[in-house]
């Protein structure tokens, strides 16, 4: 569905926006990738299934945005588009809107 994937680059484009406004050059932003991507893709259900994590990890894996969009995604392949599954669209969404209202806050203002 077009849906997810616009909302997931929207996500994936404002987590780069907040991450990258607390580095003071392009290098540093790029380290900062690794710690931002990595928990997500560990704990968003690709390689362990969420319910076989252990229960520490399991209430993490409910903090990220990532996690939602493997959920979403796997009810539209499954063709079961409930409604968790426009929870689950809107729950992404306000990652992003968040992440790009946090970005937009910590950018630095230049006055000439």
């Amino acid at each position: 569905m077009v849906l997810i994937a616009v909302i997931d680059a929207l996500l994936g484009t404002a987590l780069g926006l907040f991450v990258s406004a607390f580095a003071t050059t392009e290098f540093q932003a790029v380290q900062f990738l690794p710690l931002a991507l990595l928990p997500q893709l560990i704990l968003c259900g690709i390689i362990v299934p969420r319910d076989q994590l252990p229960t520490v990890l399991r209430w993490i894996s409910d903090l990220l945005p990532l996690s939602y969009a493997i959920d979403a995604t796997k009810q539209v392949i499954t063709d079961s588009v409930t409604s968790a599954f426009w929870r689950n669209i809107l729950i992404v969404a306000g990652f992003a809107a968040a992440a790009l209202i946090g970005g937009a806050a910590t950018l630095r203002r230049r006055t000439p």
